[in-house]
């Protein structure tokens, strides 16, 4: 075991009442930017260390502060923008079955709450098993437990603050002068008709995606932009000349329609079967290791004891009023579900209400364990919590079947009781990983499992205006701009089980690409190649459009080959290797880099939630992905400004993840 960086001997000021408001604070503009990012895209990002260098910077300007304190802040924050990633999940699938008309507030509260107490709640006896016991490597939390180390002392680092500072300037810059004045187009896009087909491609102008990519690295990165080529060179072209409905689709429209026009109606399913598969399969993969932590986790509430006997760096909310607080949520959620299932007859629906909360706290669990443990092993960033929420989407719809429930009321129950547990693993992700960085500092695990509450109560509160504001400027949930893969796939699931008529066959071809992606993995790991393929992320690439993969690609290039000449730089011709110097520089870089990657995301997150209140308030036209504002100029259909601009931010990212390297030579 790792020595904590503060003895368990030693107490610090943790949960404070300025740490609290910055929390509060960091946690709301957090979710709202990664809530963004998460429907636009499909792919959501940890805000652990961007948080700790938010915090770090904020706490600072006050005379006492402490690592401990940092920790507690980044803690709060981050627990915001996980939580927004488990809402979009599900929640805008209400919108997009029509079940609601908008995002309504006091339900979404409800369940995001609800959801986010739950997932914090479910991992306390998971702690000990997964941190201390398996001692799962955690990256995020142990990346986010350097940060904050190396803001501590006298001379703390200032080059990721600036990173961070930099890129937030250029990312809100870039945005507004995109879609607030219109001085580029947002995508830079070819497509051509051939015979009686249609061939696509481009790339979205977004240094917000370009971030994405750095940070989930080259492996991520290709296997999206491997299933956006799938879907836009290989599939819309073969389906054009294949299928005989095509010429029906395409008939009359621009070639740029045209290409879309497949891509949403056919193509994007077998995205749909991909990740199907591919969630069945991770689960399948983690029943060993997840059977031995759950066992792990329930003989720890039988050790259950006053904290007084147990060191502060062990002391976590009690097992006995964790259990208390998961049956006081359950009433709740199961109101609301007795509310919504009304028409059904009171004796029916009460019948219903209840096997819905039943199913939502045992599924909740289990899964929740799931995204603790897969946190661990891949990370909060590549973890697939998406493939979780499908199986509960199944789970909970044929259960509900099973009793009888039909549509319209089948879909959105199903999808309540998925967003609750999607709320709940999303969380139980992100929460493990500040635990494992409080464990190597030394921190007070109670204090930060109250402070993980506190944040995911302050998101909750605004993720539904955020959410409402996004769909209504951005032309609804599953257009272009609002993507909403996940919920687009949660919404087609949930019918499909109740309805049927999702094109099985395009389904079924995902699911055989799924089927050889793992077959290839598995002869992968056999040879130990470093390269995997897994499927979650090509299944993401296949059901985005292509424009979206492009530029994720882009920034998971600039991440491998500034990594490699760090190697190249600090190779010691005698040694073999790289030098330990030049490993350092290596690392400083890449968190450099990371850091200007997350405030590229979160400037253009910020002035697109921004750009898309100004939108709602004032009352202006949007046409599709275009802002129509009183200050707009004429150069909206123009592209080479923005890719001047777009591919001088990608030299910037580079830079400064090789600076430590340029500073050297």
């Amino acid at each position: 075991m790792d020595v904590p960086y503060i003895p368990a001997s030693r107490k610090l000021p943790e949960l404070t009442v300025k740490g609290i408001i910055l929390a509060v604070l960091l946690s709301m503009v957090l979710g709202a930017a990664n809530a963004y990012l998460g429907l636009r895209v499909g792919l959501t990002v940890s805000a652990s260390i961007p948080a700790a260098v938010m915090s770090m910077a904020l706490l600072r300007l006050f005379r006492k502060h402490n690592i401990l304190e940092n920790n507690v802040v980044q803690t709060g924050a981050s627990a915001g923008e996980s939580l927004a990633a488990g809402v979009i999940f599900t929640i805008p699938a209400l919108v997009m079955l029509e079940a609601w008309t908008d995002v309504r507030y006091i339900e979404t509260t409800v369940i995001a709450a609800i959801g986010g107490i739950l997932g914090v709640l479910f991992t306390v006896p998971l702690r000990r098993a997964l941190i201390v016991e398996a001692q799962l490597r955690f990256p995020e939390g142990v990346a986010t437990s350097e940060v904050l180390k190396t803001g501590e002392g006298d001379n703390p680092e200032k080059t990721g603050v600036l990173a961070l500072a930099i890129g937030g300037a250029i990312g809100l810059g870039y945005k507004f002068l995109q879609s607030g004045v219109e001085m580029w187009t947002h995508t830079a896009l070819w497509a051509r008709k051939f015979k009686d087909s249609i061939l696509g491609f481009g790339g979205d102008l977004s240094p917000a995606l370009l971030g994405v990519g750095y940070i989930v690295g080259l492996q991520v990165a290709s296997l999206v932009f491997l299933g956006g080529v799938i879907g836009w060179v290989i599939a819309i072209p073969l389906y054009g000349l294949l299928a005989g409905d095509a010429a029906s689709l395409i008939d009359g429209l621009s070639a740029e329609d045209a290409a879309f026009t497949l891509w949403s109606t056919r193509i994007r399913y077998m995205g749909v079967g991909a990740m199907l598969v591919g969630g069945i399969w991770s689960l399948l993969q983690l029943r060993k290791p997840l059977g031995q932590a759950l066992t792990q986790g329930l003989q720890a509430t039988k050790q259950d004891g006053p904290t007084g006997d147990v060191l502060r760096t062990e002391q976590e909310l009690s097992l006995r009023g964790t259990f208390l607080g998961v049956l006081g949520m359950v009433v709740p959620i199961f109101i609301l579900y007795w509310v919504v299932t009304w028409e059904l007859g009171a004796a029916y629906s009460l019948a219903v209400a209840l096997t819905m909360a039943l199913l939502m706290v045992i599924t909740g669990f289990f899964f929740s364990a799931v995204g603790a443990y897969m946190a661990g092993v891949v990370g909060s960033s590549n973890n697939p919590i998406s493939g979780v929420t499908i199986l509960t989407v199944l789970a909970a719809a044929y259960s509900l079947r099973l009793l009888g429930v039909e549509t319209p009321l089948g879909p959105e129950a199903t999808i309540l009781v998925a967003a609750v547990i999607a709320a709940a693993a999303a969380i139980a992700s992100d929460n493990m990983q500040d635990l494992k960085a409080g464990h190597l500092l030394g921190a007070t695990p109670r204090k930060q499992q109250i402070m993980q509450l506190i944040g995911v109560t302050s998101l909750a509160l605004v993720i539904a205006p955020v959410l409402n504001v996004l769909n209504e400027a951005y032309g609804g949930f599953g257009s272009e701009q609002m993507a909403a893969p996940q919920a687009g796939l949660m919404a087609a699931v949930a019918t499909f089980v109740f309805e049927g008529g999702l094109p099985t066959t395009m389904i079924a071809i995902g699911a055989a690409i799924a089927v050889a992606l793992i077959g290839l993995n598995f002869l992968l790991e056999r040879a130990d190649a470093p390269f995997r393929t897994p499927v979650m992320p090509v299944a993401v690439g296949i059901y985005l459009p292509v424009g979206l993969s492009v530029p994720i690609f882009l920034g998971g290039v600039i991440a491998y080959l500034t990594g490699r000449r760090f190697d190249l730089w600090g190779k010691d011709p005698k040694k073999g290797k790289t030098s330990t110097w030049w490993q350092q520089a290596k690392e400083q870089g890449n968190r450099a880099g990371t850091l200007f990657a997350s405030g590229l995301i979160a400037g253009e997150a910020i002035v697109g939630i921004l750009l898309a209140v100004l939108l709602v308030t004032i009352g202006v036209e949007v046409a599709p992905g275009v802002f129509q504002l009183p200050f707009s100029v004429e150069l909206g259909d123009l592209a080479w400004p923005g890719l001047l601009v777009f591919g001088y931010i990608a030299l910037l990212l580079a830079y400064f993840a090789l600076r430590p390297g340029i500073v050297r030579k």
